[in-house]
């Protein structure tokens, strides 16, 4: 299982007509396309839209940050710069390192740029709801609920488009045999 959303591959017409030869012998309820891949389903695809290893690393980050507020109270300061400009820094940086995880974990059959797009969107949704310092003045626990619900939700009905495979690694994969044509002359 990938960690990413896997596009769905639709098999060329090579091996579509290669499993035609099934049908024949044995009948339609049995007919297996070969090389067809459905993808991730609508649950695999809502669970993968989570950015969860960057919300890991923006969650240890914004512990630390919200230890340093609660110790200096409203105008704590790290470094001369106060904490909302940090934690707010933090946030912009999860939000540049969704993709780029995005970018290093991605496997061949991966819609990496499509997950990449989605969880960066998903992001400060899931950070607003974890209790993000950066969003600490207008936190409302129950709207961050709905709104990650509702993200979620509608993240899953994303889905990337089939990919077809290449025509070199079909005919590499699978070659198929054509039926040859008789001539009038090799009868004879």
């Amino acid at each position: 299982m990938s960690r990413l959303v896997r596009r769905p591959v639709v098999p060329g017409l090579d091996q579509q007509i290669a499993g035609l030869d099934s049908v024949l012998q044995s009948g339609i309820a049995t007919m297996s396309v070969t090389g067809a891949d459905p993808g991730d389903n609508y649950l695999e695809r809502m669970v993968k839209y989570i950015p969860g290893e960057v919300l890991g690393f923006s969650l240890v980050i914004n512990a630390i940050l919200d230890q340093a507020i609660k110790s200096g109270g409203p105008n704590a300061a790290m470094a001369g710069l106060p904490i909302p400009v940090i934690a707010t820094g933090a946030l912009i940086v999860g939000m540049i390192l969704t993709p780029l995880f995005c970018w290093y974990v991605r496997k061949d059959g991966d819609a990496w740029m499509l997950n990449a797009v989605v969880s960066t969107v998903a992001f400060p949704f899931w950070a607003y709801l974890m209790g993000a310092v950066a969003f600490a003045n207008i936190h409302d626990g129950n709207l961050a609920v709905i709104l990650v619900l509702t993200l979620t939700v509608v993240t899953g009905l994303v889905s990337p488009l089939p990919a077809r495979p290449k025509a070199v690694e079909q005919q590499q994969a699978a070659p198929v045999e054509r039926p040859r044509l008789v001539n009038a002359l090799d009868v004879a």
